[in-house]
């Protein structure tokens, strides 16, 4: 199922590559996982939106050869195009700086698919995002996203173990379950739900963002913070969410 992942991080110098721009569970081996759901074709035009350092768009060039718009807030376009020049994908990888909440730059109906790893639940828990995205796809293409989420929803009633870091209102806010993100997109009459699923590789994702972990890396508070969480979970609550709807 990870061929591609696989392969790419059993090269030593690759594999340095992918932990020094991971910024939480393996985004290629999500976005590997997710687009065996899809029928991604040559120089398709796709939107991996909120891209993070890139892992998610470099899987799609390399695997699919198709152009990708690595659109993300938090990370400079200048920095993502420096590297998809270092690793040979600058002439099918386009970076750019969006903030989703506050509308994309792009014609409608310019994209095949928009894909999304472990980002959307950062901005699409309100039920006026989906629909503000829908028009930029194609008639017949598809939305296509990965997020964290948990197996149940906590409500009032968080574990004990979670509790000290379900104090901070993002946390809360964005990290849920498949029911309540199944019930969000239900709403939407300009989409079709195809596809969601608990996501396989949801340890593995994880522990290869873990298990990278040095002092020097670029996200290490992150991961540190990551590694007590998850200690603390224990493979009790967390998920990985995938979501796919076709552009009706």
């Amino acid at each position: 199922m990870y061929t591609f992942t696989n392969r790419f991080i059993s090269n030593e110098e690759n594999l340095k590559f992918a932990q020094e721009n991971m910024m939480g569970p393996n985004a290629m081996r999500i976005a590997e996982e997710m687009a065996l759901y899809l029928d991604i074709r040559d120089n398709m035009r796709i939107l991996d939106l909120g891209c993070g350092a890139g892992l998610s768009t470099l899987f799609l060039v390399e695997k699919y050869s198709v152009n990708v718009f690595a659109a993300d807030l938090w990370i400079p376009p200048t920095e993502n195009y420096e590297r998809f020049q270092s690793v040979g994908i600058d002439d099918k990888a386009v970076p750019v700086s969006v903030d989703a909440t506050k509308g994309l730059p792009f014609a409608h109906e310019y994209f095949d698919i928009l894909f999304s790893v472990d980002s959307y639940h950062y901005f699409g828990d309100t039920p006026e995002m989906l629909p503000s995205l829908i028009p930029f796809v194609k008639k017949g293409g598809y939305i296509a996203i990965s997020i964290p989420g948990l197996k149940y929803e906590f409500g009032e009633n968080v574990p004990d173990e979670m509790k000290p870091f379900w104090n901070e209102p993002e946390v809360a806010r964005t990290i849920r379950s498949l029911d309540f993100w199944r019930e969000l997109w239900s709403r939407e009459k300009g989409i079709e739900v195809v596809d969601i699923r608990e996501m396989l590789c949801c340890k593995q994702a994880w522990d290869e963002w873990l298990d990278g972990y040095h002092p020097g890396l670029p996200y290490a508070n992150e991961i540190a913070e990551g590694i007590k969480m998850m200690e603390a979970e224990g493979g009790k609550y967390f998920n990985l969410i995938q979501l796919i709807a076709k552009v009706i």
